[in-house]
C-alpha cells in the first residue's frame, strides 16, 4: 500500500499542516533538450525532504539548497541551468538544454 500521494502539492500541504516550512520549485522555462517539461514541480521542506522533480536528478541538489534559503528568508529565487553555465556543469545538466526554475515559499 502506498503511503504518499503522487502529487507534490498534496505532499506540500501535508508538510505545511504539520508545521514545517515548505518551498515549491517549478520549471518555468525550457530551451532545447530539457530533462523535465515546463510546469514540473518539486516541493522541499525545511529539513531537506523533497518530493517531485524539476530535472530528473541533474540539478535537484542545487534547487534544494536554494529552497532552504527561500524557506528561511521568505524571498523567492529564479535559478537558471544550462550547459554554458558553470553551475550547470557542476550540477550535471549536460543534456544540451537549459531550464529556469522558480523557487518560492509556500505560505
Amino acid at each position: 500500500m502506498k503511503t504518499t500521494s503522487d502529487n507534490p502539492l498534496l505532499e506540500a500541504e501535508k508538510w505545511k499542516k504539520s508545521g514545517l516550512g515548505v518551498a515549491m520549485a517549478t520549471v518555468v522555462e525550457t530551451w532545447g533538450s530539457a530533462p523535465r517539461p515546463l510546469g514540473s514541480n518539486m516541493v522541499i521542506d525545511e529539513v531537506g525532504r523533497f518530493f517531485g522533480s524539476v530535472s530528473g536528478g541533474c540539478v535537484e541538489g542545487d534547487v534544494i539548497a536554494a529552497a532552504m534559503d527561500v524557506i528561511e528568508t521568505g524571498q523567492p529565487q529564479m535559478l537558471e541551468f544550462g550547459v554554458a553555465h558553470e553551475m550547470a556543469w557542476r550540477a550535471g545538466l549536460a543534456c544540451g538544454g537549459k531550464i529556469a526554475v522558480y523557487v518560492e515559499p509556500i505560505i
